[in-house]
């Protein structure tokens, strides 16, 4: 009997251990997974920490010569992410085009330029002939307010002895001097409304003494104020951009003549959608830098990129799409020039209407590898590199946690060690070569050490 109350015993402790362990499975099941996937595969593979054969690469230097590999060590940095934006290369109102207007109604009868043409400050763009009622009036006005003057002048200097003997009452000393006072007043407006309509002080003082003027010249206007911490060395350059007016031609005042362009200073415009207007305000009140690249080719003999740039302003109306909000970055153009006909013309490298692609920075990536994208093979969901020593490349597995167009962000997670080589050109076809050796080429295909497939002959 006693035993048979052991043997019962012993079944019901067994019975609650096996219960109790399958009601806390969710507890225990998920730890020895764990424990099992950590343990260290040197204990189970002979091979651990060594590169296996099928995940090698062996190229002469002739066939690395062959598929223009490069290899540079990894070294961890700062990446930026970033959203693109489009943008367009603007003219700078009120900066890089100014119109010149007719001072007084007139006929052209001469023009110095033509469009095309880089002119500065101060040459002569056109030469006016006077046929305007009130700018002969002034003229003549204040030839006659001179003379006044003169006369009344003298009159004072005669009667002077008369004044001091009492023989002519002072009243008309007083009358006489308040009478200079009154003309010197109509002589100073008429000569500041004939240096309104162009004329230069020593033409103004030509028309006092009496020789009128019946032609003008209308020159280039003066150049912008150079900023202390600016390169625009050209600011008092100009060119001719459009031309309005035709020889024998009559103009009225204010009419405008010509089209004078200066794209030293220029703007990009950029549209973002209302939702990234947060992100912008941000890197306007930081000053971050931002990169934008043009969007047409390679450009001859330029600068290769643009300078790191920072937004001038941020519109406060909505464009007319009521979806997107522009933004504005002050561009320093670049300029060469060269001589034609006896005239300096100027080359620009960035020129209203440009499309380029904008780079706002949005988030900070500390302790990364940064690889181009050619240094990186995507395979299913694992994304290799390959490690470079001597005839040697490894394939290893990393962590990407961005890529653009043009570059790669890997996690410096210890997958590849800092310092090692990896070949930053080469990995799709690297990756093919090491499928052509592990025999994993495709049916009647085979590979070569270029990395090109072909098929069986």
């Amino acid at each position: 009997m006693l035993r048979l109350l052991k043997i019962f015993a012993v079944v019901l402790v067994l019975g609650g251990v096996v219960a109790g362990g399958y009601f806390t499975r969710d507890r225990w099941v998920p730890w020895l997974v764990k424990q099992q996937a950590s343990g260290d595969p040197s204990a189970d593979s002979p091979t651990a920490g060594v590169a296996l054969p099928n995940e090698q690469v062996n190229l002469s230097p002739q066939a690395q010569k062959n598929l223009q590999l490069r290899s540079k060590p990894l070294q961890p940095t700062t990446y930026w992410k970033t959203v693109q934006i489009p943008g367009t290369v603007v003219d700078r109102p009120g900066i890089s085009d100014r119109g010149v207007v007719a001072p007084v109604s007139a006929v052209v009868t001469a023009i110095h330029h033509y469009a095309g043409e880089t002119l500065e400050s101060g040459a002569t763009l056109f030469t006016l002939r006077l046929v305007g009622e009130s700018f002969q009036t002034s003229q003549t006005e204040l030839f006659k307010a001179m003379k006044e003057s003169e006369i009344t002048q003298e009159e004072i200097k005669r009667l002077t002895p008369l004044f001091e003997s009492g023989a002519v009452p002072r009243s008309k000393n007083i009358e006489l001097k308040n009478e200079l006072r009154r003309l010197a007043v109509t002589m100073q407006a008429y000569r500041q409304d004939l240096q309104i309509r162009g004329l230069t002080s020593e033409q103004i003082d030509s028309v006092a003494n009496g020789t009128f003027i019946s032609e003008i010249s209308v020159a280039v206007p003066a150049g912008l104020a150079v900023h202390e911490n600016s390169q625009n060395i050209n600011s008092g350059i100009f060119e001719l951009q459009e031309l309005n007016v035709e020889l024998g031609q009559h103009v009225q005042a204010g009419q405008r003549l010509c089209t004078l362009s200066q794209h030293q200073s220029l703007f990009i415009e950029g549209r973002a959608f209302r939702r990234e207007l947060p992100l912008l305000q941000r890197a306007a009140e930081e000053g971050w830098p931002i990169r934008a690249e043009l969007l047409e080719s390679s450009e001859y003999d330029w600068q290769a990129s643009i300078p790191p740039l920072t937004i001038h302003h941020i519109s406060n109306e909505l464009n007319d799409d009521k979806r997107t909000i522009s933004f504005f970055l002050s561009l320093e153009n670049q300029s060469r020039s060269y001589q034609r006909d006896g005239q300096r013309l100027f080359l620009w490298r960035f020129r209203p209407g440009q499309r380029v692609q904008i780079h706002v920075q949005v988030e900070q990536l500390e302790n990364v590898f940064v690889l181009p994208a050619a240094a990186v093979v995507k395979e299913g969901p694992e994304f290799y590199v390959f490690r470079h020593n001597g005839n040697i490349f490894d394939r290893k597995p990393v962590h990407v946690l961005h890529q653009t167009q043009g570059a790669v962000v890997i996690s410096n997670d210890g997958s590849v060690p800092s310092g090692i080589y990896i070949a930053q050109t080469g990995a799709v076809q690297l990756n093919r070569v090491l499928k052509s050796q592990s025999g994993s080429a495709p049916s009647g295909v085979h590979v070569h050490a270029d990395g090109s497939v072909h098929a069986n002959h």
